[in-house]
């Protein structure tokens, strides 16, 4: 009978202590861990101990088995805004604070396989922001398959989304109501589960923009403040998208502003030129990428509204390349204020998606 007691004391000692829930150990991972998978042009600060993110769009992302994750983020001002995504969902907008934090990413998920991405929403005008790692309750697992297709994006502040989330009539550009997740050119990139690189700014044009700086330019750049810091791509992009000269569209008709005197002088550049300078910045683009399909895409502020010229300009500089793999797409105009909003940034997609879908990728 004793022995009896006893095995029975063993037995529910054994399945008690089975029912105990178990600890979850917890994994650093730091930023150059090739499970993590960048998208967007990405840099190293200078002892390589944090990667640098720039780029509207410019995303993060894991996948773990674990019920939290924490990130370490350095914001050189305060003033970032990336979208938080959880198993394909967007749960929250994180708000960065200056300096070297830790943040909340998830928590109290259940102890399952997740993925977890983060995406820059604002401009690269306001500050890098370095990334040292994952802090991860759980396990760091395997990355997604690499994605067959590889998009780039050069823009204004239309590709970058400008305010298409403010829906106040201010049409701000503060990274709460501007998210890159949702331009026309981050949901034509998720239709195609294409990779996606995002080179804009807003306010810039080809030939002239508001300020010292002009698209042919930046194009090149890895850190877009730097000149002398130059992307090296370790992929050739299957489509590259250019959506430009809205702000060159405004600015050669205003001869007292700084940067038409600076870029023109006393003299508006003719159609010719116009012309000449569009063809010239896709040749320099096709210079970089040889077999690359190039979509000159237009809309939908007030340049392709009806009797702008600007289309006609485009469709004159890419038949004057006599490039079989250089396309147009023009979007019409939305005929309200300010920058698209996300609706707007929807139907471009509509029109670009079917651009790509019928004549590039069939």
């Amino acid at each position: 009978m004793k022995h009896l007691l006893k095995l029975s004391f063993v037995f529910l000692f054994i399945v008690a202590c089975k029912s105990l829930p178990t600890a979850t150990s917890t994994t650093f991972v730091k930023h150059s861990d090739n499970k993590i998978v960048y998208e967007g042009r990405v840099g190293q600060n200078e002892n390589n101990s944090a990667s640098e993110i720039y780029w509207s769009g410019t995303s993060i992302k894991i996948n773990f088995n674990g019920t939290s994750v924490k990130a370490i983020l350095d914001d050189e001002n305060g003033t970032n805004y990336f979208n938080v995504i959880i198993d394909g969902t967007k749960s929250e907008i994180l708000k960065l604070e200056k300096g070297k934090k830790e943040y909340v990413l998830a928590k109290d998920l259940l102890e399952e396989k997740h993925s977890l991405e983060i995406t820059k929403r604002n401009e690269w005008t306001y500050g890098k922001t370095q990334f040292f790692g994952f802090e991860i309750d759980g396990e760091l697992l395997e990355k997604d398959k690499e994605k067959e297709l590889f998009f780039e994006f050069y823009g204004d502040s239309i590709t970058a989304g400008h305010g298409n989330e403010d829906f106040t009539g201010e049409d701000k550009a503060d990274g709460n109501v501007t998210n890159n997740y949702n331009t026309y050119a981050a949901i034509t990139g998720r239709v195609f589960n294409a990779e996606y690189s995002c080179i804009a700014r807003g306010g810039i044009g080809i030939m002239v923009s508001w300020f010292n700086m002009i698209m042919p330019e930046m194009y090149y750049r890895l850190n877009p403040n730097d000149e002398n810091s130059k992307w090296i791509s370790q992929k050739t992009p299957d489509v590259v998208v250019v959506n430009l000269f809205q702000n060159d569209s405004w600015i050669v008709n205003r001869p007292n502003h700084k940067e038409f005197k600076r870029r023109f002088g006393t003299e508006k550049p003719s159609e010719e030129k116009i012309i000449e300078s569009y063809a010239n910045f896709i040749k320099s683009i096709r210079a970089e990428y040889k077999n690359t399909s190039i979509v000159c895409l237009l809309g939908n502020m007030d340049i392709t509204k009806k009797n702008s010229q600007w289309p006609n300009y485009i469709t004159k500089a890419v038949n004057s390349l006599k490039d079989s793999k250089v396309y147009t797409c023009f979007v019409p105009y939305k005929n309200t204020k300010g920058h698209p909003k996300v609706e707007d940034h929807q139907l471009i997609a509509n029109q670009l998606i079917s651009v790509i879908e019928n004549r590039i990728i069939k």
